[in-house]
């Protein structure tokens, strides 16, 4: 919002503060983009008594200042100057602009109506928190009924008659360590900033990018779909087998007691459990549905029972008497000496030892069967979007219940391991309802009600985290998922409720339960490894209130995850892997590009400069050397309309890459003041970057604002780039059509671009034919001739290997062609060539010419052929510029000059340039006529000679020839002999 003054005073009282000023105010012509104009057409028009005169000012010179609004205006009652004034167009810090800054809402203020005055404050809409969660109700609550589950109650003394004490402790310290690391750089992470909703997903998406994001976000949403449908049915199951009379389908089981006598045992039926899992699952959507104050009023009702029923676990073990014939002792050091070491051995499918069982357990399989128990600590950071603080309840909600459970299951594993006998704790799978006091009804209740209450919030943070997704507008698949801020997911919840009945009518989860798992251990791992690569990073953006993290913790953390994912199985690792890996791809391929600032673009920075710094300001080995072409897109005419670049420069560019390694710079000038061009260069350079994306080139792009098109490309040679990366070669198109179009200007801004490329030490390639350049589908058969005229570090030769790597060139031949001053020096020549290409590794075939010197003009000027014809006209049009020089220069009294400096004319020498690119020219009509593509030296601009002469030069020696590139090296070698 810009600083404005609004004077709320009429035509006199404006009159009055204008003389007051001490200053003339000229008229003030209004545009219809002026933000003053904006401002007040929005006034209603019909209320007088709420217009604003609006003050503009002009300074002594005539430039007009922007209004200034008197933010305080409104708390002084009165509309006086602004006070800060000096800072003209820069917006002041203030209540509207501080909201803008953390993305929420604003709307436009109303005119006040009938003469109302309406302060800043009264303006800005107030943010209700009248529906958001605190810590307990946000947080706690939901974490602890999603981590206390069934597992605790009818598998947990189980697990320690098992395992024993020792490696129960273990285990439960390997599981409790695992989420207590993710919690603590969950913790990190979330209070890093403003966290919008997705919890976990919002936080990988914005450290690891929006590809591993939506794909572990995919995936966690996935198995909390599907870990509701498994809450729902255990406890179906637990209520059926507490209440066998309430099935609809009872099956009747025989089975034979410790008497050998066989008697019938009524157990529950598949058709049972769907029909009471689709309606208990209907009835936990319905609560969904209600939204937060519904959840929040019915969630205590369930949580309220789990802890009455673990208080009666408890005081039934400390009240439990030595009963033989049961297995309870009691609280006994014996039993804990006797259970203290592990008991591995086969079981049948109820968990019951047996030698001829099928299952035989050891500590890997019971991470696998106890890891459950300690999910649910993204339960709190799943409803995100829900909490009032999410950068104080999410720290203190997560971390505390996940050191209260941790904490309960220890106590537990010293408790269940001293109160039974070893063969007590593996037969009797609900001890903790045999061992309860006053009833074991209240077990089956707590153990209904947690499993119920975990369901509940798996059904109220899957929809979240689906929606969150959405909003983010990666998938388009997605977009029917999409929310309003503040609103209820209410389509993602009938998908998810859908996808939770369909898992409850299959009935049977022991296939896909493991994989669940390992989504929860997936999404674990990407919030560790997140928190370690911003922690790592250190960028000046990371500064999480949550202090107590390293990155060592959070790195262990994610190894640690990896760790249990492969000890409960590697097959289910293997597809869990998989599928997110077919998800990464398919963001890849499908997918928005979105930039969130992620930690993977700041590890890019970061190596980026490690790289450059490491590379040094010293000359790069030619074994290392790469073209780093400059691509100088100013066009010497006109090019279609939106085209910003010549569509064969970009094709060219790409053939002086190898496999695509290596970086282009494309960079075009507009003349121009920079203060006046600055926004259209910026539109432009994206112009410029799109299209050369459309081209398939990778590099980047740059537009520069100067005065003339010479004075332009003299900065760009001296400043683009960064140490070893700046650009090497610079690549510019041969001016065609000076002389069609009579554009004398073009000449000397061609000479003064060659002569900057040659003084700082730049490659030169000048592209002529470019119009006639093959795209990929043109493939090229025949040769790729080289007129290697003078030294040049080996760049003709690389750039002639580097377009036989393309395949539009690969069935091309090359053939190098050495000048010859004398005929006596050919064979040496050529045998000196051939050794220095084999040792090159280049495959070439080696021709010397010899072009006949000065001396042997006479014999030459008899043939009237083609080249001589150009060469007569290119004398007399010298001949013609040089008169009209020496003409001006007699006129004007002046030494005769051209380009603004002195010029020495030698027509001798001059005659002589002429017929040597005659010579050459001939000889590459002659040899060079069919080949696909023609390189050959570049000779530097002559000293005090026109501009107008070295392109007379130029036209000479490219006459005819219809692909030519015209090469200059460097004052480095780019190719080595050596291994």
């Amino acid at each position: 919002m810009r600083n404005q003054e609004i004077e709320g005073s009429d035509d006199d009282d404006m009159a009055s503060s204008t003389r007051q000023g001490g200053g003339s105010y000229g008229p003030v012509v209004a545009h219809d983009n002026d933000p003053v104009v904006l401002e007040m057409s929005s006034i209603d028009p019909g209320s007088s008594s709420s217009l604003k005169k609006v003050k503009t000012r002009q300074t002594s010179t005539g430039a007009r200042e922007e209004p200034a609004r008197n933010d305080r205006g409104g708390e002084n009652g009165g509309q006086g100057e602004s006070k800060l004034e000096l800072f003209g167009f820069d917006s002041l810090v203030n209540i509207l602009g501080l909201k803008s800054m953390t993305g929420e809402q604003i709307s436009v203020p109303s005119s006040p109506k009938n003469g109302e005055d309406h302060s800043v404050a009264e303006q800005i809409p107030k943010v209700s928190n009248g529906h958001k969660l605190g810590t307990m109700m946000g947080v706690f609550i939901p974490c602890l009924q999603n981590i206390l589950g069934i597992i605790y109650y009818i598998r947990f003394s189980w697990i320690v008659g098992i395992a024993g004490i020792s490696q129960s402790l273990l285990l439960v310290t390997l599981c409790g360590l695992c989420t207590i690391l993710t919690s603590v750089s969950l913790s990190a992470i979330a209070t890093n900033g403003a966290m919008k909703g997705g919890g976990p997903y919002y936080l990988i998406g914005r450290a690891l990018g929006p590809e591993v994001g939506v794909s572990i976000g995919l995936c966690f949403f996935l198995g909390n779909a599907v870990a509701g449908s498994m809450y729902v049915l255990g406890a179906v199951e637990t209520f059926l087998s507490a209440v066998p009379k309430a099935g609809i389908f009872r099956e009747t089981v025989i089975q034979i007691n410790e008497a050998g006598v066989e008697e019938p045992i009524t157990t529950p039926s598949v058709h049972d459990l769907q029909i009471y899992g689709v309606v208990v699952t209907i009835i936990l959507v319905f609560i969904v549905f209600g939204g937060v104050k519904m959840i929040n009023k019915v969630a205590p009702a369930f949580l309220i029972p789990v802890i009455f029923s673990l208080l009666c676990i408890f005081l039934g073990i400390f009240l439990a008497r030595r009963d033989d014939e049961t297995g309870i002792t009691g609280l006994s050091s014996d039993s804990f000496r006797e259970n203290w070491g592990s008991f591995y051995q086969k079981t049948n499918d109820a968990g019951i030892p047996d030698p001829d069982g099928e299952r035989y357990w050891n500590f890997n399989a019971l991470v696998g069967l106890f890891f459950p128990a300690v999910t649910g600590i993204m339960a709190g950071s799943n409803r995100s979007a829900s909490l009032k603080d999410t950068q104080r309840s999410i720290p203190i909600g997560t971390l505390a219940a996940t050191l209260t459970t941790t904490f309960l299951y220890i106590i537990s594993v010293f408790l269940f391991g001293s109160v039974a006998t070893r063969e007590k704790l593996y037969t009797d799978r609900l001890l903790t309802a045999t061992i309860a006091w006053p009833s074991s009804t209240i077990i089956y209740v707590g153990i209904v009600l947690s499993t119920l209450g975990a369901a509940l919030q798996s059904l109220t943070g899957a929809p979240r985290l689906l929606a969150a997704i959405a909003n983010d507008n990666i998938l388009p698949v997605l977009n029917y998922f999409k929310v309003p801020d503040s609103g209820e997911p209410h389509v993602a919840t009938l998908f998810t409720t859908l996808l939770c009945i369909g898992c409850v009518i299959i009935g049977n989860l022991d296939l896909i339960s493991p994989t669940i798992t390992m989504f929860y251990l997936l999404c674990y791992a990407g919030v560790n490894l997140s928190c370690f690569l911003l922690d790592l990073l250190d960028a000046p953006s990371w500064r999480p209130r949550w202090k107590f993290h390293h990155w060592s913790a959070s790195l262990f953390g994610a190894c640690l995850c990896i760790v249990i994912m492969l000890l409960i199985s590697w097959s289910f690792t293997v597809v869990s892997l998989a599928l997110a890996s077919v998800i990464y791809w398919y963001v890849s391929i499908k997918g928005k590009a979105g930039d969130w600032g992620d930690g993977l673009k700041s590890a890019y920075f970061q190596l980026a400069l490690r790289s450059l710094r490491s590379l040094g300001a010293n000359n790069v080995h030619p074994k290392n050397w790469y073209p780093i072409p400059l691509i100088f897109c100013r066009p010497w005419g006109q090019l279609p309309e939106n085209v910003p670049c010549h569509p064969k420069l970009a094709d060219f560019a790409n053939c002086m890459k190898k496999k695509g390694r290596g970086m282009s710079i494309f960079v075009s000038i507009l003349d121009g003041d920079y203060y006046e061009c600055a926004e259209n260069a910026k539109s432009a350079c994206k112009q410029l970057a799109a299209y050369t994306d459309y081209r398939q080139c990778e590099g980047v792009a740059e537009i520069i604002v100067a005065p003339t098109m010479a004075d332009g490309f003299r900065g760009i040679v001296q400043t683009m780039g960064l140490g070893n990366l700046k650009p090497n070669i610079v690549v510019i198109r041969y001016p065609e059509i000076w002389r069609r179009e009579n554009l004398r200007q073009i000449p000397a801004t061609f000479v003064s671009i060659i002569n900057d490329c040659i003084v700082a030490n730049k490659a030169v390639v000048i592209v002529k034919g470019l119009d006639e350049w093959p795209n990929e589908f043109q493939r090229q058969y025949g040769t790729i001739d080289l007129y290697w005229i003078v030294r040049d570090g080996g760049l003709m030769l690389l750039l002639s290997q580097l377009l036989l790597t393309k395949q539009i060139f690969e069935s091309c031949k090359i053939r190098v062609f050495c000048a010859a001053e004398e005929d006596s020096d050919a064979e040496e020549l050529k045998a000196d060539v051939k050794k220095f290409l084999y040792d090159l590794r280049m495959l070439a075939e080696v021709i010397v010419i010899s072009i006949n010197s000065w001396d042997h003009l006479n014999g030459a000027s008899q043939t009237q052929d083609e080249s001589l014809e150009a060469f007569t006209t290119a004398q007399g049009r010298i001949k013609d510029y040089l008169a009209e020089m020496q003409q001006r220069a007699e006129k004007e009294g002046k030494p005769l000059m051209a380009d603004g400096k002195n010029v020495v004319v030698n027509e001798q020498q001059v005659d002589k340039f002429l017929y040597t690119t005659l010579k050459l020219n001939s000889t590459i009509m002659y040899h060079s006529r069919m080949a696909a593509v023609v390189l050959v030296s570049l000779p530097p601009p002559p000293l005090n000679h026109p501009a107008y002469f070295y392109m007379e030069y130029m036209d000479l020696l490219v006459e005819n020839i219809p692909r030519i590139l015209i090469v200059r090296g460097y004052r480095r070698d780019v190719v080595t002999l050596f291994t």
